[in-house]
Order: structure tokens, then C-alpha cells, then sequence
């Protein structure tokens, strides 16, 4: 009876795996093997199974809530007696360090565009806001990279600005994971799509409210839709850990990474190195920034250790 009781207090249905992976009812599996291991990225298990049960009928779900957006859309131009052009429909997607959202906004990416409509599917993420790591530097933020206030979030708002306001193209920087820096004068081009998802720590966060009642947009004012990837502390340090020492035979090896310096380090030493990165940074950021803002969503997916979905939530309306 108290179980019942809080879960009709929840803002969230909550469901298991099963119950979830029974909303897929007849979407169509739109995607081969082959493209589940191109989209996933390299520590996260995704397979065909992983598909079928969890973001087929997510995928479902954002065609009824497009679809609904869209009608509500024509009544207000048909009310207003106005000619306005669609606007994009935006997914927001959140979480920690290492728990897997490069991975979900490829996916999302690949299901939404091949909707029967075949709808315009962009994807961006906040890494290009960052500020470069000169500036980071020049203002002692190195260490407090991916926290807010190493962003570049006037510039970041002014993208979704734009975005939402039907201007065409509107271009968005560039990160580079190798030099782990902005890449100079590279840009990309959103022009006009269908959809557009936003991946990235911080975009459900708020922030305090200025005393003199300025209005403060927010990054997730511009999202139609928002997904956080959840999983617990221990398990985020270990997949953490587990991509360092992966990325130490790989892209660490390359003179021109930024990480060049630790591709010869031990096991151990490796392990000692990646796990006092998280704990002096990533998991301070987790506990200040980004964890607080996971009642902020629409849907949460809960990971387990072997990174698949074992629970998803989803925001009653």
C-alpha cells in the first residue's frame, strides 16, 4: 500500500524494463547491427536488444509528442491568423560524465529521421560552448572544465535563440575530443531541421534568479522534450575509469591528443590517475551541477553496471 501510495504521488510513471520495452507495441526496427555498433560509443554495451527495449518506444513516444506539438502548433496559427513557419522540436539530452549520451543522442538521431516522414534530425552538442582552454586558463577554470561557468553560455542561449526563431543556418562550434579544446574557425550548420537534440552535463540547469526581475532564459526553456541518463556514483567512477584506461591504448597514443602524457602509463598508475581526475572533478561536478537537475526531466533512464536500462521514468503530464 505505501508503495502504491508514493507512486501515485510521483510527478514520474515509472516502469521497468519489461513494462517499458511493451510500449514499443509495432514500431519498426529501422536499424541493422551493423549501424547499433557504429552509434554506439566505446565503453557502452548497445545492442539490438537494448534498441527494441528501451528507445523503440521512446521513439514512439516522441512521434505522439511531435505529433501533438505539430497540431498545437496549427491551432495557434489558425487562432493568432498568422503564416508562421514550424519551429524545430528540441530534446534535451543530460547526465554524467561517462554515463552514456553521446551514445543515446546518436541513437535518438538515427531512430527519429527514419520516422515514415523522414523528418531533418540534427544534433548538437555544448562541448563547442565551451570556452577555449587559453581563456579556461587565463581564468584559473582549467580545472572546472565542464562546470557552468566554463561555458560560453550567452553564445549557447543565442544558438537556441536562433534556432527556435526559424533563422537559417544558424552555426554552431566545434569541439575536438583529441586536442580537447574548441577547434578554431570550424563550424557547423543547422539549417532549419525537424528535429534538433541538444547532448550535454549541464542543460537542464537553472540558475539563480537576479534580484532586480530581469528575465534569465534558460538553456532548457528552448527544449520541447528532456532525457536524463542516470546511474549510481560507483558505477559512473568505474565505466569512467574503464574509458580512460580504453582510451590510453587508443586515442592517448596519438602525439597530437592532449592526453598524449598518460598513453604510457601502468595499470596502476593509469587507474590511480583516472580515478583522482573523477573524484576531484567529475564527481564534484555530478554532486553541484548536474545530479540536481535530474528531477528537471521528462524522462530519466536508470542504468545498471552492465549499462543497459533497467528503469524508466516518465514525467506525468
Amino acid at each position: 500500500m505505501e508503495q502504491r501510495t508514493e507512486n501515485r504521488l510521483s510527478p514520474y510513471h515509472v516502469f521497468s524494463r519489461a513494462e517499458w520495452a511493451a510500449r514499443r507495441e509495432d514500431t519498426p526496427m529501422t536499424l541493422t547491427p551493423d549501424e547499433v555498433v557504429r552509434l554506439r560509443s566505446m565503453h557502452d554495451r548497445l545492442d539490438m536488444e537494448e534498441i527494441e527495449e528501451i528507445y523503440l518506444p521512446l521513439s514512439r513516444l516522441l512521434s505522439l509528442y511531435v505529433a501533438a506539438t505539430q497540431r498545437l502548433f496549427l491551432a495557434q496559427r489558425r487562432f493568432l491568423s498568422t503564416e508562421d513557419a514550424k519551429t524545430p522540436y528540441i530534446i534535451g539530452v543530460a547526465g554524467s560524465v561517462a554515463v552514456g549520451k553521446s551514445t543515446t543522442a546518436r541513437v535518438l538521431q538515427a531512430l527519429l529521421a527514419r520516422w515514415p516522414n523522414m523528418p531533418k534530425v540534427d544534433l548538437v552538442t555544448t562541448d563547442g560552448f565551451l570556452y577555449p582552454n587559453a581563456i579556461l586558463e587565463r581564468d584559473h577554470l582549467l580545472e572546472r572544465k565542464g562546470f557552468p561557468e566554463s561555458y560560453d553560455l550567452p553564445a549557447l542561449l543565442r544558438f537556441l535563440y536562433d534556432i527556435k526563431a526559424g533563422r537559417r543556418p544558424v552555426q554552431a562550434p566545434v569541439y575536438s575530443h583529441l586536442i580537447y579544446d574548441v577547434v578554431p574557425h570550424q563550424w557547423i550548420e543547422i539549417d532549419r531541421p525537424d528535429i534538433l537534440i541538444v547532448e550535454g552535463l549541464n542543460v537542464l540547469q537553472t540558475s539563480r534568479l537576479p534580484r532586480d526581475g530581469k528575465a534569465i532564459p534558460f538553456v532548457s526553456d528552448f527544449f520541447d522534450f528532456s532525457v536524463y541518463l542516470d546511474a549510481a556514483e560507483d558505477v559512473l567512477m568505474q565505466w569512467y575509469v574503464e574509458r580512460f584506461l580504453a582510451l590510453r591504448e587508443t586515442a592517448f597514443r596519438d602525439p597530437k591528443s592532449y592526453f598524449h602524457r598518460y598513453a604510457q602509463l601502468s595499470d596502476d598508475d593509469a587507474t590511480a590517475t583516472a580515478t583522482s581526475i573523477w573524484k576531484r572533478i567529475n564527481l564534484v561536478n555530478l554532486h553541484e551541477n548536474i545530479l540536481p537537475t535530474r528531477q528537471r526531466a521528462d524522462l530519466i533512464l536508470t542504468k545498471q553496471k552492465n549499462h543497459t536500462v533497467q528503469q524508466v521514468a516518465l514525467r506525468k503530464l
